[in-house]
């Protein structure tokens, strides 16, 4: 199950609901900028 760090919240919340959507099906667990940064350049490299 995903975890998105609250002081995180505000930037996860900024995105697109279908990029919101597909980093919760990534399974990760989101505490930095870092950490989000990493998972959305996954998803490019996935599509």
């Amino acid at each position: 199950m995903s975890y998105v760090a609250p002081q995180m919240r505000t930037h996860f919340e900024s995105l697109s609901i279908d990029l919101k959507n597909e980093i919760l099906k990534q399974d990760v667990q989101i505490q930095t900028m870092r950490d989000l940064i990493n998972c959305l350049e996954k998803i490019v490299l996935e599509t």
